[in-house]
């Protein structure tokens, strides 16, 4: 007797992009137009989620993010808001906050009613709230690749220096092949990778006054 297996279909729960992985493409209705992840190819994104328009803690974050913009763009940086709000309502706040901050913002805002995006990089926290994003970072590079990863929950505001000191970091590490230290900022002493063989850990003592600072074989600083 053979019995029929019938199978039960899930829909797939949204997961979260990986640092190392490509970003995933997207293609939305901003307060500029229509636009495309691809578009930004060679440049750096920060591509970052908000619970809502016209709340306080947003807000805040929005007119920083705009007061800051000059030194991400020095940084050769796209600013890319979203949230799960019509373009309308989009529209109506960012004329609110330019009123406010004297600033303008002058960076795309994502409209994602139908949470698309947010559900691709995974900024949909249930236990958080079911129609509105958390507070996520993610940072992209020329490349389209997501090289870093910020989520904080909806009562905490961003630290716009953090984000403008982790994409420092990464730039540098790019350039430099050195590693930065806790709390590290440009100008700082870099980490040299650490030797992988203890025939270049024996070999590597002798070079103690070629390095900023020498604290152990695994430890060893460079002048930025």
């Amino acid at each position: 007797m053979i019995m029929e297996v019938k199978e039960t279909q899930t829909e797939a729960q949204p997961s979260l992009p990986r640092i190392g992985e490509p970003a995933p493409a997207f293609e939305a209705k901003t307060t500029k137009g229509i636009i495309k992840l691809s578009d930004f190819k060679g440049k750096w994104v920060v591509l970052f989620s908000h619970p809502a328009d016209f709340t306080p803690v947003c807000s805040t974050e929005f007119m920083a993010f705009a007061k800051r913009q000059k030194e991400f763009a020095e940084r050769n940086v796209q600013l890319i808001g979203l949230s799960i709000d019509s373009i309308y309502s989009h529209l109506a706040w960012v004329k609110d906050l330019e009123e406010m901050s004297g600033t303008v913002i002058d960076f795309p805002v994502i409209a994602d009613l139908d949470m698309k995006v947010a559900k691709k990089y995974g900024m949909i926290h249930p236990a958080q709230a079911e129609t509105a994003a958390v507070r996520a970072v993610f940072i992209i590079d020329p490349e389209q690749i997501i090289r870093g990863i910020l989520y904080y929950p909806l009562s905490t505001g961003r630290n716009i220096d953090e984000i403008l000191r982790f994409i420092d970091a990464l730039q540098f590490t790019d350039k430099t092949g050195l590693a930065t230290p806790a709390n590290w900022r440009p100008g700082d002493n870099a980490i040299v990778p650490p030797p992988a063989t203890i025939g270049e850990v024996k070999e590597d003592e002798g070079k103690k006054g070629e390095y900023a600072e020498f604290k152990r074989w695994y430890l060893r600083y460079k002048k930025a």
